[in-house]
């Protein structure tokens, strides 16, 4: 029986070898499975042909990243071998790490929290890095890992302490940042668009869709996806009642449509292809018709690759019939006049995502336009979000009676100093600047408007003048 249970034979031996490597193919097959699909890499491509440097099994070398608002820094200048990544978030807002073409870490990184990235064998070239959470690449979170050989071996000393820290040179940044507003830029978003009105009463607007220069703040040149060259679109404002035709010429290198958030229109005219309607081609044309049934403050954006179209511009303002303000109601003790005129209604489009990143109508501090009242004015704005992230949007003083919902009127409206705007959402708010000054008007994630360069981003300013 002992014999019987002994593999003494050459035959049984070479079977248990063919076992043992039929075995181990499928492990690395499993193993290189697994980690397709967790995006890791385990061998790196290599940009300069070069091979990767032999190291020690077990001694990878691992360089230290630190990830804030809105920056990649750390140690960014490796030797070639076996790298990987230990990356700490030291930021106040979550953020995650990729190595475009390689991996990245498994999801977003908490504020304070840690993942090491293995990037394998890397030889000698350049390797980019960026956060992919939407708007926070355009804000700065781009780097470039380099390999080469002679590089020293990180020890990660100094790469997130703050002793280096110069902190008058932070000071500086921020008071020339917000010195330099408002700053000229090219180009202005919202501008009314002017009908052409046919034989049978018919208000016909032309949208060409195209990809073009658009200058977001002073110096930062992107290109855009835009309607008629503007980021917002131009603003489209008609009547109760009016037939509507809206002609769109595509001059983008793909496919597009046009959804009318907000707006009741016929099933056809939605702008979802291919479910209503064919896809616009690159070159082509396609005409929306529409009655406007009933009051609206919408938005018009493309839905086809909406992550794409939307977020790098292709977005605008919507309004049908009147403004709803609540005339005559008193709330919380405040009566509104009866008689009271707006002496300006002002569009705030919202975004944080794509090429434009976080801006108010298309532009980012110090290059967002200031609104310039006289004491004792009444405005309206009203807050669209075309973003990808919620933004509280605040107003130094002066208290926002928040009277419609995504252009339905409130039945109770209310008084805040903040209003929370969700992507695809609409307030309307009734302001009454009675002191003269200059009012700040920003979002309050304290992130989307300062970072280490100074102001940015999603502020601008109320100026209030002598009456």
């Amino acid at each position: 029986m002992a014999e019987s249970r002994s593999f003494t034979g050459q035959g049984k031996l070479f079977d248990i070898f063919v076992i043992l490597a039929v075995v181990l193919a499928i492990g690395v097959v499993v193993v290189a499975g697994i980690s397709a699909a967790r995006g890791e890499t385990t061998v790196a491509a290599q940009p300069d042909g070069d091979a990767a440097a032999p190291t020690v099994e077990g001694q990878a070398i691992t360089a230290h990243v630190s990830l804030s608002e809105y920056k990649i820094t750390g140690d960014l200048v490796v030797p070639p071998g076996h790298i990987q990544l230990a990356v700490h978030n030291d930021g106040s807002a979550e953020h995650n790490l990729i190595v475009q073409g390689i991996g990245g870490t498994d999801g977003n990184i908490q504020s304070g929290a840690s993942e090491t990235v293995d990037l394998g064998e890397l030889g000698q070239g350049t390797y980019q890095l960026i956060c992919s959470v939407a708007g926070h690449e355009a804000s700065g979170m781009h780097a470039v890992l380099t390999v080469q050989s002679g590089a020293p071996t990180p020890t990660g000393e100094g790469t997130r302490g703050g002793e280096d820290t110069d902190w008058a040179a932070l000071d500086q940044a921020m008071m020339d940042s917000i010195l330099a507003f408002p700053a000229e830029t090219e180009g202005k978003g919202n501008q009314p668009l002017e009908p052409a009105i046919l034989e049978d009463g018919t208000k016909q607007f032309d949208l060409t869709v195209a990809i073009t220069p658009w200058e977001v703040e002073p110096g930062r040149v992107v290109d855009a996806w835009t309607y008629n060259g503007q980021v917002p679109g131009p603003a489209i404002r008609v009547d109760v009642g009016d037939n509507v035709q809206v002609v769109v010429h595509n001059e983008l290198p793909m496919g597009t449509d046009v959804h009318w958030h907000g707006i009741a229109t016929p099933f056809a005219m939605d702008g979802v292809a291919p479910i209503t309607q064919e896809l616009i081609d690159s070159g082509e044309d396609f005409t929306y018709e529409f009655e406007a049934r009933a009051p609206a403050i919408g938005m018009y954006h493309a839905h086809h690759h909406g992550q794409m179209q939307v977020t790098n511009g292709l977005f605008g303002t919507f309004i049908i019939g009147d403004t709803p303000i609540p005339y005559g109601q008193t709330i919380s003790g405040v009566t509104i006049p009866e008689d009271l005129e707006i002496s300006q209604e002002i569009p705030l489009v919202l975004n944080d995502a794509g090429v434009i990143g976080f801006s108010l109508n298309g532009k980012s501090f110090p290059a967002t336009e200031p609104y310039v009242v006289s004491e004792g004015d009444w405005i309206a704005a009203h807050y669209y979000n075309e973003g990808l992230q919620v933004h509280p949007m605040h107003q130094h003083q002066f208290k926002q009676l928040v009277f419609a919902k995504d252009g339905v009127p409130l039945d109770h409206p209310y008084w805040a100093d903040t209003v929370l705007v969700a992507p695809g959402e609409r307030y309307s708010v009734l302001m009454h600047p009675d002191e003269t000054g200059i009012w700040v008007w920003h979002c309050h994630i304290l992130t989307h408007v300062e970072r280490e360069e100074g102001m940015f981003g999603m502020v601008t300013a109320l100026i209030v003048e002598e009456a």
